[in-house]
């Protein structure tokens, strides 16, 4: 692979591990610092439901034994690391005898379609705004234009989800408020099933890509004004290269490195801000599933979700640092 070594190989893969163990370790230890036994919890609402419960300190002591509470937490603790590196999720305690695995795999591909999309929408369109914003033949009515695109940026993406149930759901009943697809419509490769999902998504991710948007382009216009003056790019104008090769050659392409590098540390971001998203929109995702999860304190389904969405976010970042050699070749791992 060029300009990657194999030392730097090893080395970013041992931080991968470690950035792995260093999240589990915390949502081991977060969710039982937590007042209330998580197994106590399940049987009161239990009771709540159907009145009484008939020997509830036997059921409690059993479903302890079940999910292993029982045992000292050093132990539970090397069996959580385990199970987890084999993806061996357990069960969840409020949907028992569900396994978490099977509700994570029902649940990824919703938020992984979601992400992606919103993520490469978010970036690719502040890029090409903060640049058009940076590049000075770009026409003033443009460049006037552009920065009103920015102004959902300082709001919260829940914030605006509510704002555009309230609009577009409620107000002008153009697109629904949540679900993934319609009721009736059987999940099959159709178009009435790709058009449901696409409806029921639009929300969400315009949640996402409004309130993101505007980092990327303010960051772009910012390297652009100062790739601006730089050698190459006097020499590529006075060469007489085309404006628009200029444009993308020469600018684009140099100032976009540190976007790229935001990108990789902004993807926890971004998936703990779509959390919160897919809870309003009832959206069956990864962060629905886990405010599943800390409602009814199952410790599991919490461990498993965050256990997914940190082996996500880290694989990301790990692919990220391997292309930059690729998006600009000065950069190299290679030792000279």
């Amino acid at each position: 692979m060029r300009g990657i070594t194999k030392g730097y190989l090893i080395k970013r893969l041992t931080m991968l591990v470690l950035t792995v163990w260093l999240g589990l370790t915390l949502m081991f230890i977060i969710p039982r610092l937590a007042p209330g036994d998580p197994v106590a919890a399940m049987v009161s609402r239990l009771s709540a439901q159907a009145g009484r419960v008939e020997q509830s300190e036997q059921m409690i002591q059993a479903w302890q034994e079940r999910f292993g509470l029982d045992a000292p937490m050093y132990v539970q603790y090397f069996r959580y690391l385990g199970n987890s590196f084999r993806f061996r999720l357990g069960y969840s305690m409020a949907y028992f005898p569900t396994t978490v695995e099977e509700m994570v795999m029902r649940a990824m591909p919703w938020t992984l379609g979601l992400l992606t999309i919103a993520t490469l929408m978010s970036f690719t369109v502040g890029i090409a705004i903060g640049a058009l914003i940076g590049w000075r033949p770009t026409p003033r009515v443009v460049r006037t234009l552009l920065p009103v695109s920015l102004c959902f940026t300082s709001i919260p993406p829940f914030m605006l989800g509510i704002l555009l149930i309230y609009v577009f759901a409620f107000g002008f009943r153009v697109l629904p408020f949540a679900g993934a697809y319609a009721r009736g419509v059987s999940p099959a490769f159709s178009w009435a099933f790709v058009s449901s999902v696409i409806q029921h998504g639009t929300l969400p991710a315009a949640a996402v890509v409004l309130t993101s948007m505007g980092h990327w382009a303010l960051g772009m216009r910012a390297m652009m004004i100062t790739n601006a003056g730089e050698d190459y790019m006097v020499l590529a104008q006075a060469k007489g290269l085309r404006p628009g090769r200029v444009f993308w050659m020469y600018g684009v392409r140099n100032a976009i490195l540190p976007q790229v590098t935001a990108l990789a540390l902004s993807i926890g971001v971004i998936a703990g801000g779509s959390i919160i998203v897919e809870y309003i929109f009832t959206y069956p995702g990864m962060g629905y599933l886990l405010y599943q999860g800390i409602v009814n304190n199952d410790y599991p389904l919490i461990q498993g979700v965050v256990f997914v969405l940190i082996c996500g976010v880290a694989v990301a970042v790990f692919i990220i640092d391997l292309l930059y050699p690729f998006i600009d070749p000065r950069i190299t791992y290679e030792r000279g």
